[in-house]
Parts: structure tokens; C-alpha cells; sequence
């Protein structure tokens, strides 16, 4: 039986160059693009595409029969300062679209899911340097929780019910093909845009708030090699740590000066600022380097360079 992929939440930051990466490899017609509306990208256009909503289980379980689907990408989510203004929704999209999936593998009906969750599971009490895989996790945004929330469930559903999960915690996540997502990493892929457009960029985070951050090309690249394992090569059903860098907006600001030397930055600090702060500077990610062979390709310097070459 052939691969056949049904991505949720494809027109979202991750979602688009997923869409595009998967087709690229399992072919067109094998993967299954659906949003809650039909946008006039590349995603909706390049191939199939359903309008769904991601809290609605009999949609979900109509497109998984239709379509013959055995790997389901849940990436619909509404992210970190988003989220703090909507909790309720926040809680209720992360949660129970998950949920539905789960339930359909529990049921056999699919055979493979990725779920993503994030560095927001953990908090101010977590250790900020080199955050070990297992640690403490007391998350402080509603995020952070439905995100920890879900790894609970992702583990349980594999323990009591054989449902084979596959996670990761991405960190902040720069791309120049898409748009911020309302993420409090978003600073990262901004900057790149004003620093082209304006010269200058007014930064929402202080000049010293370090981040774990990763290419979109690392990222799309891990979420595919978690997927591609073996099965008994997953030995966390949770979610795992990843990491390529960790940086400050007075380095990434630096990094930009070297390639538009009359490139200025501001500080004004709004409510992100908090959250940024509950969050690790750095990621310590051996398991996922040692059970599944996860490498990144790009630090600060060369992830610059691509950013500034593509937006110009």
C-alpha cells in the first residue's frame, strides 16, 4: 500500500514548504493539502487540497477514507502570543484536533502520525542552558500547556493503544517563503524583511533574550527523517528536543550588519517579552541525534546569508 499523506493545516508557516517537500518526494497526487480555507498560494494550487476544519472529526475521518490516507501531518495550531489572546479557542484547537487524529489511528483507520510540539512546554523553573530532553516542564502560556498536555497524550496513546506518534519540539523557526505565524520567535523572520526594506527594525524582545532558533530547511528536513525511521528507532513517544542554534536579537542584528552595514535596531519590549523569557536559550538534543540520526545544516551565519539572498 502506497504512502498517502493528509497534511492539516497546510497553508500555515510550517505547513506550506512541508506540502511542497512531501510532493516532491511521495508524488502529487499522494499528498492531501487541507486548511480551513482555500487560499490563493502554491499549496492550494499545486496539487489536491481540501477545505476542513480541524475541530470537526467526521471531515477529518471522511478525507482519511476517501483519500486512502495512512500518515496524518497534524500542523493546524493557533501559536504562542495568538494564543494568550484567545485561550479558550487556543485550547480547544490544540487539544481536540489532536485528539481526533489519535482517535483514528486508535481505531486503525490511519497508520502514522506527526504532531509538532514546541520548546513552550517548558518554563521558568526549567534549567535555561543545554535543556535536557527529560526535565522539568511548568509551562507558563496556554500554548505551552496544551502543548505539554499533548505530549502526555501522544505517549499514552502509544503505551495503551500501539498508536504510532512521531514528535518533535521545534524551536523558534525562521523561513523567508512564508509569514510569521504569531509565534514570540517571529522577531527572527521580521527583522530580515524590515532589514531590507527599511534599514531598521524595532525589536519587541530585549537585545539580550537568547532563543533556540532553526533554519525552516532543518526543520522540514527533521520532520521528515522522524517520519522516515524505522519504527523501532522512536524510542520517545512524547516529543523530542531539537536544536541547530541559539541566539540573541543583538547577534542575529550583527550577523544582518555584516551584509547591510547601515542596518539599525531598536528595543521596545511589549508582552512577548515574558513569554521569551519562560523559555530555554539553548537546547541539548542528543536523543534525537542518537536514536534517529538527526543532524542540523545551518548556524546564524549561513542561515543569513540564504535569507537575505532569497527575500531580495
Amino acid at each position: 500500500m502506497p504512502t498517502k499523506i493528509l497534511i492539516i493545516g497546510a497553508c500555515g508557516q510550517i505547513g506550506t514548504e512541508l506540502t511542497q517537500k512531501l510532493r516532491a518526494i511521495y508524488g502529487t497526487e499522494n499528498v492531501i493539502a487541507s486548511d480551513i480555507r482555500k487560499l490563493n498560494i502554491d499549496v492550494v494550487n499545486s496539487g489536491p487540497f481540501e477545505v476542513i476544519n480541524a475541530l470537526d472529526f467526521n471531515q477529518i475521518e471522511h478525507l482519511v477514507e476517501v483519500h486512502h490516507i495512512t500518515d496524518v501531518y497534524l500542523m493546524a495550531a493557533l501559536l504562542s502570543a495568538t494564543a494568550e489572546k484567545n485561550p479558550a479557542f487556543a485550547w480547544d484547537l490544540n487539544m481536540n484536533s489532536l485528539f481526533h487524529v489519535l482517535n483514528l489511528a486508535k481505531a486503525k483507520k490511519i497508520k502514522k502520525i506527526f504532531w509538532p510540539s514546541s520548546i513552550a512546554v517548558f518554563g521558568p523553573t526549567t534549567p535555561k542552558e543545554n535543556t535536557p530532553q527529560y526535565t522539568i516542564m511548568e509551562p507558563s502560556t496556554v500554548y505551552g500547556i496544551s502543548k505539554q498536555s499533548g505530549e502526555r497524550w501522544c505517549e499514552y496513546y502509544h503505551h495503551i493503544f500501539g498508536v504510532d506518534v512521531r514528535s518533535i519540539r521545534y524551536p523558534g523557526l525562521i523561513s523567508w517563503s512564508s509569514p510569521p505565524g504569531g509565534g514570540t520567535t517571529d522577531y527572527a523572520v521580521d527583522i530580515f524583511h524590515k532589514a531590507l526594506t527599511d534599514k531598521r527594525y524595532d525589536c519587541f524582545l530585549s537585545a539580550q533574550t537568547k532563543m533556540p532558533m532553526m533554519y525552516m530547511d532543518d526543520a522540514i528536513r527533521a520532520t521528515i527523517a522522524i517520519m522516515q525511521a524505522p519504527a523501532d528507532a522512536i524510542k520517545i513517544h512524547s516529543s523530542y528536543n531539537l536544536a541547530a542554534m541559539s541566539f540573541t536579537p543583538e547577534t542575529i542584528a550583527a550577523e544582518i550588519k555584516k551584509h547591510i552595514p547601515d542596518f539599525e535596531i531598536a528595543y521596545h519590549t511589549d508582552s512577548r517579552q515574558k513569554i521569551a523569557d519562560s523559555w530555554p536559550a539553548s537546547i541539548d538534543d542528543g536523543n534525537a541525534r542518537t536514536d534517529w540520526g538527526w543532524q542540523h545544516k545551518y548556524d546564524l551565519a549561513s542561515m543569513t546569508e540564504d535569507m537575505l539572498e532569497h527575500l531580495k
